[in-house]
């Protein structure tokens, strides 16, 4: 009799141990399906189709750094921007290199002075020496191109100049070398449609200075050969405007400028004044 209640008593006890194995699958099965993509289902947009939580988070980090990188970009760009801004105009448009007629044009836009475009259409020499006849149809042409130039310079807040940088021989005992082209004294001048434009560098003081520490000066030196081996090209602000008569002064601000060997183009620097 008892060893028969032994036998019961092992067969309830094998069972329960059963049961509770097979609850214990069943909550392992529910755990590992909960949560899981759906193989056939696309992944949602910046997730991985398959993987751990860690795979699925790295692509949109990847974006996120991404958009950091746009965003700081961007916001370089629009420091540059700034930069070159002209608070005559407020122009962010730059002129490159441009000939003596445009910045006579120039002039009259920033000084808000009245074209004297009739004067100019019969000073041209396609209107002063054309037989009578044909003198018409010349103004119509001369002064279509004049009203022309005259549109192509509003807008305008920067000047980039391309100029022998006439650098001087390097000081030792100030550490730099000096672009005496952009002393405050230098002005680069334009002549045309009978007036005379200048333009010249507020912050020239600072601007000219070039400094370089002495270890690099006589290689610098060994490259460029003799001063007038070197040019610039020079990015310039407009800051202000001085009406003169026969023509006036474009007042400029040196924003940066490039230093380069003129016979083998070799880069030497890129200058930034120390303050503007």
């Amino acid at each position: 009799m008892d060893s028969h209640l032994c036998v019961l008593d092992r067969q309830r006890a094998m069972a329960r141990i059963a049961l509770l194995f097979v609850a214990a699958a069943g909550m392992l099965a529910a755990c590992g399906g909960a949560g899981a993509p759906d193989a056939g289902a696309p992944a949602a947009p910046g997730t991985a189709a398959t993987g751990s939580s860690s795979g699925a988070t790295a692509p949109t980090a990847r974006l996120d750094t991404a958009a950091n990188a746009s965003s700081t970009a961007s916001s370089a760009d629009s420091s540059r921007a700034a930069a070159v801004t002209s608070p005559v105009n407020g122009g962010t448009r730059e002129l490159v290199n441009p000939d003596a007629n445009t910045v006579v044009f120039l002039y009259y836009e920033l000084a808000h002075l009245p074209l004297p475009i009739d004067t100019w259409v019969e000073e041209d020499s396609r209107v002063k020496y054309a037989p009578a006849p044909d003198k018409a149809a010349h103004r119509i042409a001369v002064r279509a191109e004049l009203q022309s130039a005259a549109t192509s310079v509003k807008g305008i807040g920067a000047l980039r100049l391309t100029m022998n940088a006439n650098l001087s021989d390097y000081d030792p005992s100030y550490g730099e070398f000096t672009v005496r082209a952009l002393s405050p004294s230098s002005v680069v001048g334009f002549d045309a449609l009978g007036q005379k434009v200048q333009v010249n560098f507020k912050n020239g003081r600072t601007a000219q200075i070039w400094r370089v520490p002495q270890a690099e000066a006589q290689g610098i030196r060994d490259k460029i050969g003799y001063s007038s081996n070197v040019e610039m090209d020079v990015l310039l602000r407009i800051v202000d405007v001085l009406p003169g008569p026969g023509g006036g002064t474009i007042v400029t601000e040196v924003v940066e400028y490039d230093l380069r060997e003129t016979q083998r183009g070799v880069a030497l620097a890129r200058v930034q004044p120390a303050s503007r």
